[in-house]
């Protein structure tokens, strides 16, 4: 009977494989119980998001157990699962340690590790357990693969030294720049306010902006350049502002009051009217009955950076371009309320008013309040914020949306923010007829509150 490493170059390479496997496998199952993405756990473990994947996929071992170990208690791992984990741990080092064993003892000068990885001379140090690239009794003279890879460093040298000469010899131009001076998103794209927008939500609008240069100036102040399309040297080294607006957001207008209560009008009778479907399903099911928000809508909108570079929210405001006295319809209540201890902090819209403005407001868990959040703020790609919005009224039917300034390195903008190009839409419920679902009667029933 062979033993747990196997006999030979290959029973070692599957052992390693199998050790290995089994630790990425309970690290993904953590992993995928928690609503957390990869970028987000591994800001919380101080490591880069690339290496917390590679743990996970089986392409790297950590050399020290604390990362694990944290990893776990971020994912609220129990203690039978951290036992289980520091075990497929122990297994997947020295699994990693055999792989580097085995390369050592590779006699054919092969360039790959004993468990199938490249080896790269170049590996980031992140504290992984990799094989050593320098094989056992290698001859005097490099290998093939060696010999290549300097005569492609060679070349890789010759190409930068014949690009830098050519940038060195073209003239400086310190006059201004087109980069310089321009500001918001493309004035070709702005659309007037009210004008609904063919868009859907998770890109961003198209909106009035700053305004930018004028033809001429964009002429005189645009950049000089070879005819090979090289720019100058100042100009290479200098770090141009991305053109459009630098931030994306994506609103979901189905968000019931603590997951679980809300209520929706719709202009057909009880028989004709569906049972109420679960949280995640409200859009299709408001879809498919032409159903409009009763008395509240709240929104919950998803603002990210498109890079690293720092884009602040500077204002939230709500335009109002619809209103009208509610008439007609049912209230179709989704249940009889169910309250909660957490409520998340929102921006508070009373649509009743002339001017409706957003507020902040504070939230609160289990008594302990959670702060409010004021505007300026701050997002990019690693840092995205959930802005949530409550909107009521008592008399109005209101149509409406919100614009979101932002600003970002000199540039300046306002994005739409709508229901896939159309206008939300608010309604008071008071004095129309109320149901409620009855799951054992499996009927809806008249609800009197």
């Amino acid at each position: 009977m062979p033993s747990r490493d196997g006999e030979g170059h290959g029973g070692t390479v599957s052992a390693a494989q199998d050790d290995v496997q089994e630790f990425a496998a309970l690290l993904r199952r953590l992993k995928d119980r928690t609503d957390r993405s990869y970028g987000q756990l591994a800001r919380r473990l101080n490591m880069n998001t690339s290496t917390l994947h590679r743990y996970c996929a089986g392409d790297a071992v950590p050399v020290d157990f604390a990362p694990v170990e944290r990893f776990a208690a971020l994912c609220e791992a129990t203690s039978q699962e951290r036992l289980e984990l520091h075990r497929l741990w122990i297994l997947a080092v020295a699994a990693r340690q055999r792989s580097r064993s085995a390369a050592s003892a590779t006699a054919d000068g092969s360039p790959s590790a004993a468990d199938g990885s490249p080896v790269d001379a170049a590996e980031e140090p992140t504290g992984l357990v990799t094989a050593d690239p320098t094989p056992a009794g290698a001859p005097p003279r490099a290998p093939w693969y060696r010999r290549r890879r300097l005569l492609v460093s060679a070349a890789v040298a010759t190409a930068l030294l014949a690009t830098l000469g050519s940038l060195s010899a073209l003239p400086d131009d310190d006059g201004p720049r087109a980069s310089d001076s321009v500001q918001g998103s493309d004035p070709s794209r702005t659309t007037p306010t009210g004008t609904p927008r063919p868009k859907s939500t998770g890109s961003p609008s198209p909106s009035p902006t700053t305004p930018s240069p004028s033809d001429g100036a964009s002429k005189k102040s645009s950049p000089k350049s070879t005819p090979s399309g090289g720019s100058s040297s100042k100009e290479a080294g200098r770090q141009q502002s991305p053109a459009g607006v630098p931030l994306t957001w994506s609103a979901n207008s189905h968000v019931w009051q603590a997951g679980c209560g809300h209520d929706y009008v719709v202009a057909r009778p009880p028989s004709q009217v569906p049972p109420p479907p679960p949280p995640q399903d409200a859009e299709a099911w408001a879809g498919s009955q032409s159903a409009v928000h009763g008395k509240q809508t709240m929104i919950e909108i998803s603002v990210q950076g498109k890079t690293s570079t720092a884009v602040v929210l500077k204002a939230l405001r709500v335009r109002v371009v619809g209103r009208s006295a509610p008439s007609g319809g049912t209230v179709y209540t989704m249940d009889q309320g169910c309250g909660g201890a957490l409520t998340p902090r929102y921006f508070d819209v009373d649509l009743d008013k002339d001017r409706p403005i957003a507020r902040p407001a504070d939230g609160n868990d289990s008594g302990v309040t959670i702060p409010a959040m004021r505007l300026p703020y701050r997002v990019s790609a690693e840092d995205p914020e959930v802005l949530l919005v409550d909107a009521r009224t008592e008399s109005c039917d209101c149509s409406w949306y919100l614009e979101l300034d932002w600003s970002s390195q000199g540039r300046t903008g306002t994005v739409r923010i709508d229901d896939h190009g159309r206008p939300f839409r608010t309604r008071g419920i008071k004095g129309l007829p109320m149901y409620v679902y009855d799951t054992s009667a499996r009927s809806w029933v008249t609800y009197r509150p």
